[in-house]
């Protein structure tokens, strides 16, 4: 492990100043004196030195910090409580949180989540360098979260590989992000690929890992939000790309959730918007993933109170990933949502909740004693 840099000097604008105990809320503070020209890299609360905390590290791709590294950093982040502070910058690297890190805590210092990109560039049908094969789709996550406890704001997970950069490549999807601990949660955060770019899992078929997504942005084309999680994205936009290297429609898929046969609860998308980069109609909403290691899961999906655009083909807005497997037999479900791509033209493709039935879809019935 690179032993941690000496701490020189940082400007406001790379470090905010953080203070976090142990699964407590973070407190974002930046002192009076800023607003009366104080330049001071620290305002009101004197030196670096004098505030940090054992459970701070920083990380600036310019030398700066604590490390230049993201996984350096987490390596170094040993036991529970940690939070890391991210300066502006682009981290080329994977990252791999592990399941003994718990409560740990990720901050893009800038509040942009536009300043502070963890990226790399591995497919499903990358070549391992040690020979030892491809890194399949798990192993091709930029960012992959074991722990429980996890939250990240204000920073952007991506992977940046490109099917026409590959064109001999058949394994082309590429996830930005793996999460599969319990209670991760991400507030303005954007998660950028193509194909499989969100993949919101959980260890086992036996745990249910809870997961909260708000005011997230999410882009991609085929299957880009998917896995066996329970998860909830609220005050989020989906957006599809454009596809090109296609002749017609389909494009993809927005969502292809795995649940497990056990698990009450699958995909709830609320107050949500999905837009696209592509031509009206070329998009599905959904497509259940029923994958081979759980023959017995039962996907689910619930999309509520959300605006649908142009995008999604309204008429047949569901297809199915198998024949074995159809759409109608899982747990896919609409609620009150909003324009052209949720206008109910063939009433037997859009299983629609009653208001009843909607009450159990919510936040807190997902999320159950959990409070993000």
């Amino acid at each position: 492990m690179p032993a941690p840099r000496t701490r020189r000097p940082l400007s406001r604008r790379d470090f905010l100043v953080a203070s976090a105990g142990a699964g407590a809320a973070l407190a974002l503070t930046v002192g009076p004196a800023a607003a009366h020209g104080d330049r001071r890299p620290f305002g009101r609360f004197g030196s670096p030195a004098a505030r940090l905390t054992p459970r701070t590290l920083y990380v600036a791709p310019d030398g700066r910090g604590d490390f230049t590294s993201v996984q350096d950093a987490v390596t170094a982040a040993t036991g529970s409580g940690r939070t890391l502070v991210l300066a502006p910058g682009v981290y080329r690297e994977t990252v791999q949180v592990t399941s003994h890190r718990t409560e740990m805590t990720w901050i893009g210092a800038s509040e942009n989540p536009r300043d502070v990109v963890v990226v790399y560039d591995n497919a499903a049908g990358t070549p391992k360098p040690d020979g030892s094969g491809t890194y399949g789709t798990t192993g091709s996550a930029t960012t992959t979260v074991k722990a429980d406890g996890f939250t990240a704001r204000w920073i952007t997970f991506a992977n940046d590989w490109l099917r026409a950069d590959h064109p001999g490549v058949s394994g082309t999807q590429a996830v930005a992000i793996k999460v599969q601990g319990d209670r991760g949660a991400f507030t303005h955060c954007r998660f950028l690929g193509h194909q499989d770019t969100l993949y919101a899992d959980s260890m086992s078929l036996a745990s249910f890992a809870r997961q909260y997504y708000a005011h997230c942005y999410v882009e991609g084309d085929v299957d880009f939000v998917f896995g066996r999680a329970t998860a909830v994205y609220e005050h989020c936009h989906f957006r599809t790309l454009d596809r090109s290297d296609l002749a017609g429609a389909p494009y993809g898929f927005v969502f292809a959730p795995s649940t497990a046969g056990a698990n009450p609860y699958g995909y709830l998308v609320t107050r949500s918007r999905i837009s696209s980069r592509a031509p009206g109609g070329y998009y599905k909403l959904a497509r259940p993933w029923v994958p081979s290691s759980d023959r017995t899961a039962r996907p689910m999906l619930t999309v509520r109170d959300s605006w649908l655009g142009p995008g999604i083909d309204a008429t047949t807005p569901y297809a199915n990933m198998s024949d074995s497997f159809p759409w109608q037999e899982q747990r896919f479900a609409e609620y009150r949502n909003t324009g052209p791509g949720a206008e109910i033209s063939v009433p037997e493709n859009r299983p629609l909740l009653t208001r009843a039935e909607a009450r159990s879809h919510t936040p807190a019935a997902y999320l159950g004693d959990w409070r993000p």
